[in-house]
């Protein structure tokens, strides 16, 4: 049986490695994901005034919080 890997939405590199703080300080504050989490590919990311949405051509696609008024 294969282990999952994860890797990081900012970089692509395996999650387990070290070395991901700032990467992960960037996507908890404002960035949105570059890389899928799940496959590392590449996604197609669009930014708007509302939020962003990320598209992986393999997983499909992931949106920020809709912000509360």
């Amino acid at each position: 049986m294969t282990e999952a890997v994860s890797y990081c939405g900012w970089c692509g590199k395996p999650d387990g490695e070290t070395g991901h703080e700032l990467c992960r300080r960037r996507l908890a504050l404002v960035d949105p994901p570059r890389f899928c989490p799940r496959c590392a590919r590449r996604m197609v990311v669009q930014v708007t005034p509302a939020g962003w949405t990320a598209r992986c051509s393999r997983h499909g696609e992931s949106t920020s919080a809709p912000a509360t008024n």
